[in-house]
């Protein structure tokens, strides 16, 4: 079969779709050395990869925003077979599809927070999304979701016959274990500014993500229990971070609570595996993979009972409500305090983790390609 694959995604983004789409590709190459793939992206691939002869990188000389001006808002009608040649498959795994010629099409849909939870989101984007998902959607002749969770919301709110969608488990990828000594991880912890335990949390700083709760259930740590910890929470500025900050300075946080910024890809396992705690209280997630990235480097961890965040923790983690302060700050305490529960949680969290590869997510994607041989 002749496959082409958005790469677009896996060049412009760090993190979330951009590391999924990443993961996914790198794991196919290492699987499939038989059928045909083009990889093409609105900008150059930066990373230095030696691809299967069976893979090809196609670069546009064209930004992400362009193609998105062109496919979506103004609907131009374009095949994507102009720029990948014949192709049996075309597979965009970031929630819209261009127009396609003669080729079967797969589209990945991670979550639909833009429908769950529109206050989390501005204007303007809600108003792209809510045209061009479900739209994209329609078109498709196969959906890929991450999670039970996400398949049942497209059939709840977008109507989606159930056989037309697959979940696909994302992986963890191998680099993520607990750290090595404190020697190799001191000058990662040093350079984000963190000199105490810590607490951690990750994600973009905008309202899904629940910060201004987190932040809450730290200042009641801390008047409750007097610990000595940091909030150490990693992330870029989304959309109203300001109410973190807000937060933070009204509670009178800012020398225990660090905003860290974006964290690179390298720096994760340290700063996961050397954390006291992980707290992902998030209001929706597609899946929630950095639950299962905290759990392979050996902290434990406190989630929410929302979405699809139950299907990624399993019995491996502590689950609450998500707006329940003292509930999350009440799960954190027994995190730092109960030393056997970190075990217990640390050990299944271990086995939590096998549940989910990226191998296991390339046979599962070839599995669904092969459905239209």
């Amino acid at each position: 079969m002749r496959v082409a694959i958005d790469y677009t995604s896996a060049v412009r983004q760090g993190a979330g779709i951009g590391r999924y789409t990443r993961g996914l590709v790198n794991a196919l190459a290492e699987v499939d050395r038989e059928n045909r793939y083009t990889l093409f992206s609105a900008g150059r691939d930066s990373h230095d990869k030696a691809w299967p002869a069976n893979f090809r990188l196609r670069s546009l000389p064209l930004s992400d925003r362009h193609l998105a001006i062109l496919w979506q808002r103004l609907r131009v009608p374009l095949p994507v077979e102009l720029i990948t040649g014949p192709i049996d498959i075309f597979h965009s795994p970031d929630f819209v599809l261009p127009p396609v010629f003669r080729a079967r099409s797969v589209l990945t849909v991670h979550d639909l927070s833009f429908l769950r939870h529109p206050e989390c989101f501005s204007q303007a984007l809600i108003s792209y999304l809510t045209s061009a998902v479900p739209r994209s959607v329609a078109k498709a002749d196969i959906l890929l979701a991450d999670s039970e969770s996400t398949k049942r919301d497209l059939v709840e709110l977008l109507q989606v016959v159930e056989d037309r969608v697959v979940v696909l488990y994302p992986g963890v990828e191998a680099r993520f274990r607990p750290p090595g000594n404190l020697e190799q991880t001191r000058p990662i912890l040093q350079r984000y500014g963190i000199t105490r335990p810590y607490i951690l949390g990750l994600g973009t700083l905008q309202p899904r993500k629940n910060f201004v709760s987190l932040i809450r259930a730290y200042d009641l740590l801390r008047r409750e229990h007097s610990i000595p910890h940091q909030l150490v929470i990693g992330g870029g500025k989304g959309w109203l971070f300001e109410e973190i900050e807000n937060t933070i300075e009204t509670l009178g946080l800012h020398d225990d609570v660090l905003l860290i910024g974006y964290v690179a890809d390298d720096d994760l396992p340290a700063l996961y595996g050397s954390a006291a705690a992980f707290a992902f209280p998030s209001l929706y997630e597609g899946f929630g993979l950095p639950v299962l990235e905290a759990m392979a480097c050996g902290t434990p961890v406190v989630t929410a009972t929302v979405s699809s965040l139950p299907e990624a923790a399993g019995d491996a983690a502590l689950l609450v409500p998500p707006t329940d302060v003292k509930a999350l700050a009440d799960a954190v305490w027994r995190l730092i305090e109960d030393g056997s529960l970190r075990e217990e949680l640390r050990s299944k969290g271990y086995e939590q983790v096998k549940r989910f590869s990226w191998e296991q997510a390339a046979r599962c994607l070839l599995r669904t390609y092969h459905l239209f041989s």
